[in-house]
């Protein structure tokens, strides 16, 4: 904790000299709070600080119902107070007309640089992480029955404006058995790892309509024999899903549920026809993002300057999807509906509360989470729109918005405008919107981890993990030189040069490297190191420790390497090819041509499978560029 204070105290000196303003009264009232209260100052009451700021930003002025816990002076909090200075009038409290941006870029990465690092929570607020999850569940069975049919009727409608085509497509996939299955990289149920999930010795029978082991647990029916030692599951035998917590905040971690390995296995192979499908359709690919971040982050730039489309966050977005609003979405589609109802996971084991029956469709760990929530919302927005309109929503309305719309997860932006009516839908759908980090008013915005304020990016970098104490601390050590070269792109040279230091003194070999090195070393506007130059290879290189992380021993053979090795050429070569073509989420940001994004596969995947279980730095010998 002593280092991530001096790094505040380093980052709180350059910022001050940076807006010719003090930061001596700052830096000693933080120690004194760090001493009393602890880590948690810099991890959660600095951050409610930070957030406070933007909901000032977007009101216009500073109100009393904001920063509790922190002296006044005037109409302002007296922490940071020559930063604040520079953003509002000291008397008032109101935004200037011409605040500083580098003062408000500073007071967050001031006070939000802390809020994501990870470590385990206390007990206490894991339990009440647990707690809320089961809360929502009982808040999902209520909203549902409020949903009247009229709302239900309007949902369908509205949805099958948008999703017509792409339910019609995926239908026609199930019907024909054209789904191609794929195991993931995460965690299972049935805690299969790696090349062990192609050998599964359990299939649930209500899979076997639209999933048929024949065609997924073997490489063709030559192999028939092998499925005898398959156990066929009844619904009442199941696996349900295992509700865990991952680190997120140290206020509150991140609840995911792990699905057994062969519910995945399927959800992965309607992932990926509905992905697809999306891709094809000129709409929606605009719409709906899936990977690429970089048009939600143009969109909020655009709306900080122009102030014409609003951000919006949800809050526990992935638990308030109803497995009724699924339903009702994919309800004139019977063979896409059927095969999603057989791979969806009815049941969870949450620590503390026991097996419960789920009403919400899927917490995140399910494939299908991602894209069904999307989905959903964007129908729910588009009714808001529709109700604004006052008018029947028609295809070339959507077509007129579909550049202003955008959906990435629980991250949404719509038009300024439209958001009354679309906060309403939402709500009335079980949806709740985060109004804390939803900004419309005013000139900030957010989305998917970029900010910006008034036409200039005020994102911040972020410290993740503790500092390293010794060289066997490799997460750590890679943390911290990513944390020190973020910090001097972002310009905080004097910060870095203190860094550097820091971290020489846990690794001797530090060189100066270009981002594309592989070796961990120093970012530079004046280039790269020599140090000498390679015989064969003519590249100049370095003496450094390099990343080493390798997969765990895991051999497959048989039927199983044959059926992996046949679903691996399937991706590269076979209908997969509309995904590598089509998977820009708008061909206005294509930059990549569809070999670079061809899958590899590694030429020991049959003998080392799933994700390292550490990783290790090595001394030794790479290129600096």
């Amino acid at each position: 904790m002593k280092s991530l204070m001096l790094l505040w105290t380093k980052l709180a000196e350059e910022s001050a000299n940076r807006c010719y303003t003090s930061a001596l009264r700052d830096i000693k009232y933080v120690s004194k709070r760090v001493e009393h209260e602890g880590f948690s100052f810099l991890t959660i009451t600095l951050p409610t600080f930070g957030k406070d700021i933007e909901k000032c930003l977007d009101r216009g002025y500073v109100d009393r119902d904001l920063f509790k816990g922190f002296p006044w002076q005037a109409g302002l909090p007296r922490f940071l107070g020559g930063f604040l200075d520079l953003v509002f009038d000291r008397a008032s409290g109101v935004l200037l007309d011409n605040p500083s941006i580098d003062a408000i870029l500073v007071l967050r990465q001031l006070t939000l640089m802390f809020n994501k690092i990870l470590l385990e929570c206390s007990n206490t607020r894991v339990k009440d992480a647990i707690d809320k999850y089961i809360e929502c569940e009982q808040d999902v069975r209520e909203s549902d029955k409020t949903i009247s049919d009229q709302q239900w009727s309007d949902f369908r409608r509205v949805g099958s404006v948008l999703f017509a085509d792409v339910f019609s497509d995926v239908d026609r996939e199930v019907y024909y058995g054209a789904l191609l299955p794929k195991h993931g990289p995460g965690a299972t149920a049935d805690k299969l790892r790696g090349n062990s999930k192609y050998r599964q010795s359990t299939w649930p029978s209500r899979l076997e309509r639209y999933f048929p082991m024949g065609e997924y647990l073997i490489p063709n029916y030559r192999y028939y024999d092998s499925l005898d030692r398959v156990d066929v599951l009844e619904p009442g035998m199941e696996m349900p899903v295992r509700v865990i917590t991952v680190p997120k905040t140290l206020k509150t971690p991140r609840i995911i549920a792990v699905d057994p390995t062969a519910m995945q296995y399927c959800q992965q192979a309607l992932d990926r026809s509905i992905r697809n499908a999306i891709s094809r359709d000129d709409n929606l690919r605009r719409m709906i993002g899936f990977r690429d971040q970089e048009v939600n982050n143009l969109m909020a730039l655009e709306g900080s300057q122009l102030r014409e489309l609003a951000t919006l966050d949800l809050s526990e977005a992935s638990d308030r999807v109803s497995n009724q609003h699924v339903r009702n979405l994919l309800r004139q589609h019977a063979h896409l509906h059927g095969a999603v109802d057989a791979c969806r996971s009815r049941k969870a084991d949450v620590p503390g509360h026991g097996v419960i029956r789920l009403a919400k469709f899927a917490s995140m760990g399910s494939a299908l989470c991602f894209p069904m929530e999307a989905m959903v919302f964007l129908t729910i927005i588009f009714l808001g729109i529709e109700r604004e309109l006052s008018t029947s929503l028609s295809r070339r309305d959507v077509k007129r918005l579909r550049d202003k719309v955008r959906v990435f997860g629980d991250d949404i932006i719509v038009p300024k405008h439209y958001v009354p009516t679309v906060i309403s839908a939402l709500e009335s759908f079980g949806i709740r919107v985060n109004r804390d980090k939803s900004f419309w008013n005013g000139k900030f915005r957010e989305s998917c981890g970029k900010e910006y304020y008034d036409g200039s990016d005020v994102s911040i970098v972020r410290v993740r993990r503790e500092f390293p104490t010794s060289r066997q601390d490799a997460d750590e050590i890679i943390s911290l030189v990513s944390l020190r070269n973020q910090l001097y792109w972002a310009g905080y040279w004097s910060t870095c040069r203190w860094l550097d230091e820091t971290i020489r003194k846990v690794i001797k070999h530090f060189p100066v490297v270009l981002p594309s090195s592989r070796v961990i070393g120093r970012e530079s506007v004046l280039g790269y190191e020599t140090q000498w130059i390679h015989d064969s290879l003519h590249t100049p290189f370095v003496k450094g420790y390099v990343v080493s992380a390798q997969s765990p021993r895991d051999s497959l053979s048989d039927e199983y390497a044959l059926l992996k090795c046949l679903l691996q050429m399937e991706r590269r070569d076979g209908p997969a090819h509309a995904d590598i073509t089509n998977s820009d989420e708008s061909n206005r940001w294509s930059t990549h041509s569809a070999v670079d994004r061809l899958p590899t596969v590694d030429a020991r995947h049959l003998e080392r499978s799933g994700r390292p279980h550490a990783v290790n730095i090595k001394l030794g010998k790479g290129p600096a560029i």
